[in-house]
């Protein structure tokens, strides 16, 4: 009766019934889809919101669906740009390289046995800072890092003593881990380099002008800066507690799905359970 009266074919109105039925339904799991990504200062992809769903809301949802979903709602994540001040300092004639004996074998799957480390750069209220960090590479987990005002050789040398500190680590012992770095003026230094043998550690380094051969050092500095709003700390103690808290936060919280969905303590701790 109401079709004849508006004059509309029957079957064009159940058309429009039941699209607006889905409009209806992609509009509510939008509202909870873009309730995480503003949580995530819209710098969540669709990876992390499926894990994020899962474990705040206990919703499963496929990931196809949350990337039609964000895309007809225009929710775009921020991308990453090449960091335009990286540079690698020049070595001295009393200075040190090694083999690259990582030589890019990423897929690391036993703990506390192949680590990565490098520093980046961080420009906030036109100051500049230094953060040198130490990464697991099999659990993604930071395992020591330090900040400075300066480039100083204090700066790598703290954030190894800072890495001994780690309790964990520190019941494993560091005898035959292989840490590996670019060709820095730091990790050249005699003073790295003996400090390092005395941990009986082993040392691998990139290729020259190879940032690729670091790559899990690039991409960790990289979700860094997303994550974190380092650009409007207004001093460097508010900078340093940011740095603190976000290492708390991606060693325990965040959510990766390289990791099987779980954080890197988890992750490791995953790993290292007995079979």
């Amino acid at each position: 009766m109401s079709c004849s009266v508006a004059k509309v074919a029957r079957s064009g109105y159940y058309r429009w019934l039941k699209t607006a039925d889905c409009e209806d339904k992609d509009h509510q799991d939008y509202l909870v889809i873009n309730e995480l990504f503003q949580k995530g200062k819209c710098k969540y992809g669709f990876r992390t919101i499926k894990m994020r769903l899962l474990s705040d809301k206990k919703i499963v949802m496929n990931h196809k669906k949350i990337v039609r979903i964000m895309k007809k709602y225009w929710l775009f994540t921020k991308i990453r740009r090449i960091n335009p001040y990286r540079s690698i300092m020049k070595k001295t004639a009393e200075h040190r390289t090694f083999e690259n004996i990582l030589n890019r074998k990423f897929n690391q799957i036993v703990p506390y046995k192949t680590f990565c480390t490098d520093i980046t750069y961080l420009f906030f209220n036109h100051q500049l800072a230094y953060l040198s960090v130490v990464k697991d590479i099999a659990t993604g987990e930071a395992v020591g890092w330090k900040l400075s005002k300066h480039l100083e050789m204090s700066l790598v040398l703290e954030t190894i003593e800072n890495m001994k500190n780690n309790g964990s680590l520190r019941l494993n012992g560091f005898s035959g881990i292989v840490i590996h770095s670019d060709q820095g003026f730091h990790y050249t230094n005699p003073q790295y380099i003996k400090k390092i043998k005395n941990m009986k550690m082993i040392q691998s380094m990139s290729r020259k002008g190879n940032c690729i051969d670091n790559a899990p050092m690039e991409s960790f500095f990289g979700h860094f800066k997303d994550d974190v709003e380092y650009k409007d700390c207004q001093t460097f103690e508010e900078l340093s507690s940011a740095v603190d808290d976000y290492m708390g936060y991606y060693n325990n919280q965040r959510y990766q799905w390289g990791l099987k969905k779980m954080t890197p303590v988890e992750y490791r701790n995953h790993l290292l359970k007995p079979s």
